[in-house]
């Protein structure tokens, strides 16, 4: 029995407080340090994607855990699990306002200089076990690119609000606690954020699948973008390209917009002249369709490491890449080098 329950509160949300003792928490709060480091791998991951939703940066999220199992010793009371969100969500709110996180307006991911994707393999241990029953899993519309760009237009207690309230499942009386504020307050900053959400968020196509599985389109559109990168091929690789396609390279503040942009952009990486030989993976990041590029240079006997697109696809097409360095190909499981044969 974990230290969550799934009895539904008044208002349909699930309670973050236990409603039967976990023999761990018992024993962690008695000061059994082997039990407080299983709850806290136990909710390592969780917490990691929470921290990373409200600040949309991988790295910055990393710290922030390790800040949360350090900030306090538990010392008892209901809800181990809530416990631990009220530490990282504050450490949070403390970082989007020291580090100024948090954009004026957004008309590109250009504006979010720490945007950072996210593995899907590491989005997966999220999924509820044994342990875990009442983990929420991380559904794409949750954990996508342009939400995470767009939440963080969001002041720091409407951001919070929202992911408690809005992703978490939390109640309504949960989240206001957490954030030591009223139940009409949080209720008022959930309403303005979800405004902002409905006003910048583009309308999801009737036919793009909710779930947290590639459609046909994406996987096609994956092999596609994959093969045309690696034969050079800019003519076909325009044929997959909606003609409002955008690109972008956070941290650089660079966009390019529509289809003749993005092409002079594509014909610098295949020549002439050119910069090597290119080497593509599938992968996925943000329930998105992604691939890992590695690049041969001339005269170089193996490829390396070079970025990693992400990529949106819209009514058949892709709409946006996202384009980031290698620095989290680790994260990815994605090597640094591969064999130079072609």
């Amino acid at each position: 029995m974990t230290d969550t329950t799934t009895t539904m509160t008044r208002d349909g949300q699930r309670p973050m407080i236990d409603a039967e003792p976990d023999p761990l928490v018992a024993a962690a709060k008695a000061g059994d340090e082997a039990a407080f480091a299983t709850l806290v791998e136990r909710h390592r991951r969780e917490l990691h994607v929470h921290c990373y939703r409200m600040l949309g940066s991988f790295e910055e999220a990393e710290d922030l855990v390790q800040e949360t199992f350090l900030r306090d010793s538990f010392v008892g009371g209901p809800g181990f699990r809530a416990w631990l969100y009220r530490i990282a969500t504050n450490a949070s709110l403390d970082a989007i306002r020291t580090r100024s996180r948090r954009v004026a307006s957004l008309s590109s991911f250009a504006e979010v200089p720490w945007l950072q994707p996210y593995p899907d393999r590491l989005l997966d241990e999220v999924a509820p076990s044994e342990a875990e029953p009442d983990a929420v899993v991380v559904a794409r519309e949750t954990i996508e690119l342009t939400f995470l760009a767009v939440i963080q237009l969001l002041p720091p207690q409407q951001r919070a609000v929202l992911i408690l309230r809005d992703v978490l499942e939390w109640s309504a009386a949960e989240a206001a606690a957490l954030l030591d504020t009223s139940v009409p307050a949080a209720n008022s900053a959930l309403q303005r954020a979800r405004a902002t959400l409905r006003d910048q968020l583009p309308e999801r196509s009737e036919d793009r699948s909710a779930s947290e599985d590639l459609s046909a389109d994406e996987r096609a559109l994956l092999q596609g973008f994959i093969e045309t990168h690696e034969s050079g091929d800019t003519a076909a690789a325009a044929a997959l390209l909606r003609d409002d396609v955008r690109v972008t390279m956070p941290p650089h503040p660079l966009s390019y917009d529509g289809i003749d942009a993005v092409l002079r952009l594509m014909r610098q990486a295949f020549g002439p002249p050119t910069m090597g030989d290119w080497r593509l993976v599938a992968t996925r990041a943000n329930r998105q369709p992604a691939a890992a590029s590695y690049l041969r240079a001339p005269g170089d006997t193996v490829y390396r490491a070079f970025k990693l697109d992400v990529l949106r696809v819209e009514d058949g097409a892709i709409a946006e890449i996202t384009t980031f360095s290698s620095d989290r190909f680790a994260a990815f499981g994605l090597a640094e080098t591969l064999n130079g044969q072609p």
